[in-house]
């Protein structure tokens, strides 16, 4: 196992942090991914702690030439690459008429476009190795949820675009999961950079729904998030079980949320959900 190579991005905190030191754990030579290589100081100590090599590297999934450099890199250094994790991204909480289209195309080129990127400069390596394209998308990326629409539209595109691919990387040898979680307990909800008091205050007649939002979900993230620790847990086991599935959640709630969209054939049961979102 030690001679499999494994490229994670959005290692700086989080799941992804935490996915990278297990993945080095189970045994496999780990590439950890981030933007900014400055920010690698967590990353660096978790390894420490762990008593874990880590082969730390910038790729930025927004600039294809970072993509480029980095995936071709890490082939030039240990001649192969296995399994490529797709876990950058970045929240983002808005509604349409408040903010502008190129606000959208952000969070699109974040979250998907990013992950297309990766995925094309990596199926080379990943068909030739026989290896695992793994992807960190949400729930939000199976039920549409309020005040996330940039967000959710970006996850639904990725795993729309992984299970489509997904059967057709199979006749040539690579295998594609999804990993979904919910509520994780890391930097996530405050790298959105989320200003409550003022973004209510500017809402205008979104202002009532968006307090009932942001209430319900603060309370969710305080009471019933998961570890990251938890969450990289199933991102490892796609990654290192014989036959995983396509589509893994990190938790009993992620399971029996996303089986409320999976078993709703209409929609109703969703936007029922949903709507009691907005208090």
């Amino acid at each position: 196992m030690s001679s499999k190579v494994a490229l994670i991005t959005g290692t700086s905190s989080g799941i992804g942090l935490e996915t990278a030191v297990a993945a080095a754990r189970a045994g496999w030579t780990t590439v950890a991914t981030l933007r900014d290589p400055d920010r690698a100081g967590a990353l660096r100590a978790a390894a420490d702690r762990a008593g874990v090599p880590l082969d730390v590297r910038r790729l930025d999934v927004t600039d294809p030439a970072s993509v480029t450099a980095a995936i071709e890199g890490v082939v030039a250094d240990h001649g192969r690459l296995d399994a490529l994790i797709n876990n950058a991204g970045a929240g983002h909480v808005g509604t349409i008429e408040n903010e502008t289209v190129e606000d959208v195309r952000r969070v699109m080129e974040v979250n998907f476009f990013g992950v297309v990127q990766t995925t094309k400069a990596a199926m080379p390596h990943l068909r030739a190795a026989g290896g695992r394209l793994i992807t960190v998308t949400s729930v939000g990326g199976v039920i549409g949820q309020p005040f996330n629409e940039a967000y959710c539209a970006a996850k639904f595109a990725v795993e729309g675009f992984m299970e489509s691919l997904a059967p057709v990387a199979a006749r040539l040898g690579v295998t594609v999961s999804v990993v979904e979680p919910g509520a994780v307990a890391t930097d996530f909800v405050d790298n959105i950079g989320l200003d409550v008091t003022k973004v209510i205050a500017a809402a205008g007649d979104y202002a009532e729904p968006l307090q009932g939002y942001v209430e319900r979900t603060l309370g969710q993230f305080a009471n019933s998030a998961q570890t990251p620790e938890q969450a990289a847990a199933t991102v490892v086991e796609a990654l290192t079980t014989e036959r995983p599935p396509f589509r893994l959640q990190t938790s009993e709630w992620a399971r029996d949320f996303t089986g409320t969209k999976l078993a709703d054939h209409d929609g109703s049961a969703v936007l029922a959900l949903t709507g009691g979102y907005l208090g």
